[in-house]
């Protein structure tokens, strides 16, 4: 087990001037200032974290969907940035070619006693569970024919691809996901703070006041970091809605009454806003850093093409980002 800090996290050097969200209208979508940007590019314990002196620089990773080079392309980028602590919000399977591998991942990077891969030392992070290891656990009844074609093969993957005691500690460490957790700073779910498992969090939802009301309110910090659309997006209380276009920031989330916040990372695995780019989030406890990468994804979606068993599509639309 790695060792820990035993007097809590030391200082983190900030990236200094960070920039305030741009002020909009109510309701209306700012988009990114710099366009030129998008060019650019284990123990199963979860315990809530306390962090009383000082935030960790964390990555926040979501919808890895079992796509290794893009997970491996967005932890060495986390790691050239300072990261000191990672954070998944679910969905680590289904889709793509490589549940196993990409478990393993999160099973040294999201939990008690993390590490990279060489053993270097890292904060607690933490793993929710998403709408797809809740589909391994129960049921994919109400997935579509291609989600759920990929989560019966997952579960075999899973339970057969590495042997026996292999497959048993992989639903050890899913049968002991949370569907949300809190740190003293931020809230963390799959879908939304509402419906932290199913409920899809997407720009056109910044109109529809009753939603967004409702997950506010069931907001237990300022900020609550989401996933599962596959969608980057910053969701403000007050009507306004921020779309990142490339690696931006870092900006002032600036929240407080009136102006709590719900950012959407992305995905890593599979994008869905027309960029195939991997996506994700960095965040000091004051401050956000989008972050686009390009990675292979041709040998992704040629990974997904081997296993007849996952559809093509799944592998083609890695492609387009759709």
């Amino acid at each position: 087990m790695p060792s820990q800090n035993p007097g809590g996290f030391s200082p983190l050097t900030r990236t200094p001037g960070p920039r305030a969200l741009p002020p909009g209208p109510s309701a209306g979508i700012i988009r990114a200032p710099f366009r030129e940007a998008a060019a650019r590019a284990s123990t199963f314990q979860f315990p809530p974290p306390k962090y009383p002196l000082s935030y960790p620089k964390t990555a926040i990773i979501s919808d890895l969907h079992g796509n290794i080079p893009a997970l491996e392309t967005a932890i060495a980028d986390a790691r050239q940035r300072g990261v000191k602590r990672f954070a998944c919000c679910g969905d680590v399977v289904g889709y793509g070619a490589q549940p196993r591998e990409a478990l393993d991942i999160v099973r040294r990077l999201c939990v008690v006693g993390a590490s990279y891969e060489d053993g270097e030392p890292l904060e607690d992070g933490l793993c929710l569970k998403g709408n797809h290891e809740e589909a391994l656990l129960t049921s994919p009844e109400d997935f579509n024919p291609k989600a759920r074609a990929a989560i019966e093969w997952t579960h075999h993957e899973i339970t057969h691809g590495g042997g026996k005691e292999a497959g048993a500690s992989y639903w050890d460490f899913l049968g002991e996901l949370k569907p949300t957790l809190c740190d003293d700073v931020a809230m963390f779910a799959h879908g939304s703070p509402r419906e932290p498992v199913r409920e899809y969090m997407l720009p056109r939802d910044i109109h529809d006041t009753a939603k967004m009301a409702a997950n506010f309110a069931a907001m237990e910090r300022d900020v609550c970091f989401v996933g599962h659309s596959h969608v980057a997006a910053v969701y403000y209380e007050d009507g306004r809605l921020y779309t990142p276009i490339g690696t931006e920031g870092p900006y002032a989330l600036s929240t407080g009454p009136g102006r709590r916040a719900i950012v959407n990372v992305g995905s890593v695995g599979q994008p869905r806003d027309g960029d195939p780019r991997l996506s994700y989030a960095i965040f000091d406890g004051e401050t956000i850093q989008f972050v686009r990468l390009d990675y292979d994804f041709v040998t992704a979606s040629d990974r997904i093409k081997a296993v007849p068993a996952l559809p093509d599509y799944l592998a083609e639309r890695l492609h387009v980002g759709r």
